[in-house]
């Protein structure tokens, strides 16, 4: 299987978060980290992004 790699203005549309959100709960472990895809490029695996989006669509708000 194939898993694309997505940058980060694909996952910023696909999950709704902006920037500053993403990379906090990056930092905080919340958040599936990125790969490196070059010297100075990072993605993330799609199937990360969809399994995070997944889990979140699960809980309820307020949790």
């Amino acid at each position: 299987m194939h898993d694309k790699i997505l940058r980060l203005p694909a996952v910023l549309e696909a999950t709704g978060l902006k920037r500053t959100s993403l990379y906090m709960m990056r930092r905080d472990g919340g958040f599936p980290q990125p790969v490196q895809i070059g010297k100075r490029a990072v993605g993330w695996r799609q199937s990360d992004i969809q399994k995070w989006i997944d889990q979140r669509a699960t809980m309820r708000v307020g949790q």
